[in-house]
């Protein structure tokens, strides 16, 4: 299963959350250039679990550098697909997460998952010489808040049936819940760290999510995220709108509302809609073009019902423009 897109928008934009992606993404073009060097970049700069575990590897490294890798490995990847796949969960999910904390607790937030999802790893692998690199465990941690503060939100997801790919919108708690149980069955099928896939990591960052994220809501917001929210701030409409569609009798065509906020009629911009069609929901993403008005009806042709001899109506969206 690969998220496409949830249904909450945030209302901030996650700064810290597209700095966090840009520092991953400039620390892979940096591995890119390390050449032949790059194997002792992850054994410098990764989760070495040997390096705890034998009493005579700590000597060789400064107290700092000993847990500098608890931080650094979160920024380090293994390959192209490592990352992306990485990057494009965070940015499915941390902007919500963002959005609940602030963007000062979401940060120290992410670090403290990261780093509590590599000492799980360390424990669970306690003699390994595999370094371990990735963004995973601390975006499990992520995930793992989402599923507590927004349980029910609609997850966009791309499955693969057999020889058929499909989009189903399924809700957070069932997705995550999907998940987790898919690390669970992988870390207790395999012994250590199999391929490069750090299971227990996952599991240990999953856990810390759900634990911080109900310690870091007590928090107060600090003044300094309440200044940053000044710049960040935006006001958007639901990212997934269901629709309610009438009809007029003797015709084909089907009518229905969509919401968008002032910026986005006057900029433009794009929203998925479900459309009932019988017993299942047919998703669409639709472009509203810059400049609309109140009360502007898009045209969807074809989407309307249709006659015994086949002909269909059309699907006519009216533009309502709220604050």
């Amino acid at each position: 299963m690969i998220p496409i897109r949830d249904a909450i928008r945030s209302k901030n934009f996650p700064a810290v959350n597209v700095l966090i992606i840009g520092l991953n993404v400039a620390a892979f073009l940096w591995e890119l250039a390390q050449g032949p060097d790059l194997q002792q970049v992850f054994y410098l700069y990764g989760i070495v679990p040997l390096r705890y575990s034998n009493p005579e590897i700590p000597s060789h490294f400064t107290g700092f550098g000993q847990y500098l890798p608890f931080l650094t490995s979160m920024f380090l990847h293994g390959g192209f697909l490592h990352i992306l796949m990485n990057m494009w969960f965070l940015y499915i999910f941390g902007d919500n997460v963002e959005d609940r904390l602030g963007h000062v607790r979401y940060l120290i937030f992410y670090l403290l998952c990261g780093v509590a999802a590599g000492l799980v790893h360390v424990f669970t692998n306690w003699n390994s010489n595999f370094p371990t690199i990735g963004a995973s465990g601390a975006i499990s941690g992520v995930m793992g808040a989402y599923l507590l503060l927004y349980p029910r939100s609609k997850i966009l997801t791309l499955v693969f049936i057999f020889f058929f790919i499909q989009f189903i919108e399924i809700p957070a708690f069932i997705f995550l819940g999907i998940w987790f149980a898919l690390q669970l069955l992988s870390a207790s099928a395999s012994s250590g760290n199999v391929g490069g896939v750090a299971f227990w990591a996952h599991i240990g960052g999953f856990v810390a999510g759900l634990i911080f994220i109900k310690i870091f809501d007590w928090i107060p917001r600090t003044g300094l995220n309440r200044g940053i929210r000044q710049y960040t701030g935006r006001q958007r409409t639901p990212r997934i709108q269901p629709l309610t569609l009438s009809t007029i009798p003797d015709e084909l065509d089907r009518h229905g509302v969509i919401k968008i906020t002032p910026r986005e009629a006057r900029f433009g911009t794009r929203k998925m809609i479900s459309v009932p069609q019988g017993l299942k929901k047919r998703t669409l993403l639709v472009t509203i073009p810059p400049g609309v008005e109140e009360r502007t009806r898009l045209r969807l042709k074809g989407l309307g019902q249709a006659d015994r001899e086949g002909n269909r109506g059309d699907l006519f969206l009216e533009i309502r423009i709220v604050d």
